[in-house]
């Protein structure tokens, strides 16, 4: 065993325990620290001339430990002297108890032996609480004896409206009362039991006229303080005596609920009926003395046309009673009673309640419309609750909406309800009218300009413009609604506009000869003005409407420009079928052997075209021009699809010629005729005009080997040509050969261009007769 086993465990005495077994701790602390001493060592003195200092680490490692146990036996010093003290102090406590517990002791015996004297006092005890009982009846008799004469008295004050006097009886009469229930209940708190409910009950029966006083009192006071506007104006004391009387029970209320907040034995219990908080009752007397003024004003003709004047009626009795309230009444109570904020907001809750009940009701577009401008306008205009004088009353948050937001948006809709109802009928009465004219036996109305117009486009604006600006004097939200619903609307009858058109249209192709229909053209070219009138006008309709109007409607947006532009291309597509069916009978002899001869019917064509153009300058720009246009490819189509009928076939080079003179010649008369197209409104990119210069020229050529020239230059110009519209062109010139006539159509299949973009095509609606020639094509071609 070594020397350090021998001092800790060797010598120990058996039954101990030694350190380490009561404190681990410290075996484990003691082989950290050889560990670290060994791993200190280790690193010091890692070579062997580094021994030569251990005699200096050795002695400062030693100081180091005696330092270490010095501190230590201080602490342990230190801890023990504190334990001392505590031990010490423990012995002078368990000292002080003792002597306590023996003064406790003396004390029970001698309250025990004390007990004997203090029940001789119970008879001496009984006899004072007979004599206070006494005392208290002989010194109440003269009042329980007067109380009847009291409450004679004070009823008579009551009846007689001396309501200051009656109210100074009845406060006697309450006072006796409560002094008599508090000497009973104070005798009774001397015996130690409480006072008895046939005490109570014999007490209130005898005073049973006081109840009856108070109430016959409240009553008259609410009856004077609900007149108070009436007397105001006439004698305003018996309104002065009701608000001293209210304020003398304020008072009174006030010192009953103190005393009974005292010391616990000392305070009084409330007296029946306490706290009469008749405060509060006068202003709610108040609210429902302004509630019946309300009622009051005449409800028989507020419908219809009649609401204005219930409101303004209103507004005028509110008006009249604040005036009242602000120089009269305000001057009679005291200041914090804020009697006109009180008055104000009576007569906000009021309205609000009224409205609303308006507001259900199943009103005309008029009649929201003073609701509205009444509430939104009137009600906080300077004329009422925004004049100068009540705003310092009180601030006007404190008072809320007179109708809430959802109402506000429930009555525009409404609105907006029914004057689409209006509109719709008036829109169809107007589509009527537009349809019986369209029957007259005269011309369309012309303006100051000379247009052709009906009334449908004046009557149809000035609706949705005079709507619109009433619907601003509301607000700007209810007007961009107006607007919203016009274009609605105005999108419905355009669309039944253009399938009255479409009718119209259908009846005069049935009986062109009708004399009704006689003006039908007429009618046309006004219903085409009358969508230009409209298209200005739902123009600036939409440009009145805020930026915003049109995220705040969840519908898919009106598109009425799309509707007019529907309905004038209808309008423009009948004008040109009238064209067309006025010219059918001219165009069977177009381009035949007599019109080579004689130019017949040309001239007839070019009158018929000169008249019709002539009507167009009645409409309005830039359907005018429109119109014309659309005539000028007609005139071309009809004139190229008489040309692609073979009527004329070329029998040598002079008949060529004089073929392709006579169409320059009549191409210089429809040039004549349209000569103010260009210079009137946008030229079309391809002008159909040109293409008749272009097949004269193709049908003049001498020689046919040039033909494979001319048709790319055509085909370059026209890139809708086709190979049968070129075979036509060949055949009527007479003396193309196969051999020329396969290489021309090879060539255009080869080289066929596509459409470019934006480019009216002019062939595509022209068809080709079938061939009836007695010749096929080459083998390879069939093939």
């Amino acid at each position: 065993m070594s020397a350090g086993d021998q001092r800790h465990g060797g010598d120990k005495p058996e039954g101990t325990l030694s350190v380490a077994a009561v404190w681990p701790e410290v075996e484990r602390a003691e082989c950290l620290a050889r560990g670290a001493a060994l791993k200190w060592a280790s690193g010091v003195f890692c070579r062997p001339e580094h021994l030569e200092r251990l005699s200096q680490y050795k002695k400062r490692e030693s100081q180091r430990t005696a330092s270490i146990h010095t501190r230590l036996k201080s602490m342990v010093q230190s801890y023990l002297e504190g334990v001392g003290w505590s031990l010490g102090q423990l012995r002078e406590a368990r000292v002080q108890l003792e002597e306590v517990s023996h003064t406790l002791k003396r004390a029970g015996q001698e309250a025990n032996q004390n007990t004997d004297g203090v029940k001789a006092l119970d008879r001496l005890r009984e006899v004072s609480v007979n004599h206070c009982q006494l005392l208290a009846a002989v010194s109440n008799l003269p009042r329980l004896y007067s109380v009847r004469s009291m409450v004679l008295e004070t009823e008579r004050l009551v009846e007689s409206r001396r309501l200051l006097e009656a109210h100074a009886r009845l406060m006697d009469l309450e006072r006796w009362q409560d002094d008599i229930l508090w000497q009973l209940h104070g005798a009774a708190g001397t015996t130690g039991s409480p006072l008895s409910s046939e005490d109570q009950e014999l007490v209130h029966k005898y005073f049973s006229g006081v109840g009856q006083m108070v109430e016959a009192l409240a009553k008259e006071l609410w009856a004077v303080v609900s007149s108070a506007l009436a007397l105001a104006r006439q004698n305003p004391t018996p309104f002065v005596s009701a608000v001293r009387i209210v304020e003398r029970e304020e008072a009174l209320d006030r010192a009953f609920l103190e005393e009974r907040g005292g010391p616990r034995g000392s305070a009084r219990p409330l007296p029946q009926g306490r706290p009469r908080c008749w405060r509060a009752c006068f202003f709610q007397v108040l609210e429902e003395a302004v509630s019946a003024r309300f009622r009051s004003v005449s409800y028989l003709h507020t419908r219809g046309p009649g609401l204005a004047g219930h409101l303004s009626a209103l507004q005028h009795g509110i008006m009249a009673d604040l005036a009242t309230v602000r120089h009269l009444l305000e001057h009679c109570v005291p200041s914090h009673y804020g009697l006109t904020a009180a008055y104000l907001r009576a007569s906000h809750c009021c309205l609000h309640s009224h409205l609303a009940q308006v507001s259900s009701w199943d009103l005309e577009s008029g009649e929201i419309f003073a609701v509205l401008n009444w509430v939104l306008h009137i009600y906080n205009s300077p004329d009422m609750m925004g004049n100068p004088e009540l705003v310092t009353e009180m601030e006007r948050e404190e008072l809320g909406a007179l109708i809430s937001t959802e109402g506000l948006e429930q009555l525009q809709n409404k609105y907006v309800h029914c004057v689409r109802k209006s509109v719709s009928e008036w829109m169809s009465k107007a589509l009527q009218v537009e349809l019986q004219d369209w029957q007259r036996d005269q011309e369309p109305d012309t303006d100051h300009e000379g247009f052709y117009q009906t009334s449908l486009p004046t009557i149809i604006t000035q609706m949705l413009e005079e709507n619109a600006r009433v619907a601003l004097m509301i607000g700007q939200s209810l007007r961009d609604q107006t607007i919203q619903m016009g274009l609605y609307e105005m999108e419905n009858l355009l669309n039944r506009f253009r399938d009255a058109l479409v009718d119209f249209g259908k009846e005069h192709r049935r009986d062109p000869s009708n004399d009704k229909n006689k003006f039908y053209l007429h009618y046309l070219l006004a219903s085409i003005s009358n969508c230009i009138i409209l298209k200005k006008s739902t123009e600036s309709l939409q440009q009145q409407q805020s930026t915003r109007a049109a995220g705040r409607f969840s519908r898919t947006p009106p598109n009425p420009l799309a509707a007019l532009d529907r309905a004038s291309r209808r309008a423009c597509r009948l004008v040109m079928d009238q064209l067309l069916l006025d010219l059918k009978p001219l165009l069977p002899g177009l381009l035949t052997r007599p019109w080579l001869a004689q130019g017949d019917p040309t001239p007839k064509l070019c009158r018929l075209l000169e008249q019709h153009l002539e009507l167009y300058g009645r409409v309005r720009p830039p359907c005018r021009q429109r119109l014309q246009e659309e005539a000028q490819w007609l005139v071309v189509v009809e004139y190229v699809r008489a040309l692609m009928q073979k009527r004329l076939v070329c029998r040598g080079a002079e008949e060529r010629k004089q073929l392709a003179q006579q169409m320059v010649q009549d191409d210089q008369r429809f040039r004549e005729i349209f000569h103010g197209l260009e210079g009137e409104g946008s030229v079309p990119e391809v002008n159909p005009l040109a293409l008749l210069p272009v097949l004269a020229e193709f049908i003049r050529l001498k020689d046919p080997g040039m033909l494979t020239l001319e048709v790319s230059g055509l085909a370059a110009k026209y890139p809708d040509i086709s190979e049968e519209h070129v075979s036509v062109l060949m055949d009527i010139r007479g003396d193309v050969s196969r051999d020329i006539r396969g290489t021309v159509l090879d060539l255009l299949e080869q080289s066929a261009p596509p459409l470019p973009a934006g480019y009216r095509p002019i062939f595509t609606d022209i068809l080709v007769p079938h061939s009836t020639m007695a010749f096929c094509l080459p083998t390879a071609k069939c093939a």
